[in-house]
């Protein structure tokens, strides 16, 4: 399920152990990407079964872009 979450909310659950998926293309994510992010561009996720590789029992942070 979807939920939109402000960046302290982000801060948080990756101290408590969630995982960053960055859907920017590669090279968006080159350029800056949050510490420790996943990089799986959009048009890949169907591709790579990004979903095997992601650990099912901590919580996921996907992202695009920071507006802020």
């Amino acid at each position: 399920m979807a939920t939109v979450i402000d960046r302290a909310m982000v801060q948080r659950l990756v101290a408590e152990g969630a995982q960053l998926v960055d859907v920017l293309p590669s090279k968006e994510h080159a350029e800056a990407h949050l510490p420790g992010a996943i990089s799986v561009p959009l048009w890949a996720l169907e591709r790579r079964r990004a979903a095997r590789e992601l650990d099912r029992a901590r919580p996921v942070i996907v992202y695009c872009h920071d507006v802020q």
